[in-house]
């Protein structure tokens, strides 16, 4: 079973930045951390959850939600089986609890407990 560990969460002013981490583990029959498409979601409290940022196996690829693109970047380290979202230019919509997500093929996805972040002054 994948675990996801979140981290990096707080509370931060509005213009100011944060960067998130996610550190995975428990690969197992012969799947690895590049196996899996790695994805930030975030959840704003009464809302649905909402894909933030994609990232392909091999990081050669992203993609962001129209909302933060040009301010949010993910990126991976398939040696340190960690994904990282970092966030500039905070707003405080950016509020929200974030979440990473390990994707593998149309039937294996799993889920991280999720890191507050707060943009408030």
């Amino acid at each position: 079973q994948v675990q996801l560990v979140e981290s990096g969460g707080g509370l931060v002013q509005p213009g100011g930045s944060l960067r998130l981490s996610c550190a995975a583990s428990g690969f197992t029959f012969g799947f690895t951390f590049s196996s899996y498409v790695m994805r930030w979601y975030r959840q704003a409290p009464g809302k649905e959850r909402e894909l933030v940022a994609s990232i392909t196996t091999t990081g050669g690829s992203t993609v962001q939600a129209d909302s933060v693109k040009g301010r949010f970047t993910i990126s991976r380290d398939n040696a340190k089986n960690t994904v990282y979202l970092q966030m500039n230019s905070l707003k405080p919509e950016d509020t929200a609890v974030y979440y990473c997500s390990a994707i593998r093929g149309f039937s294996y996805q799993f889920w991280g407990q999720g890191t507050q972040v707060t943009v408030s002054s």
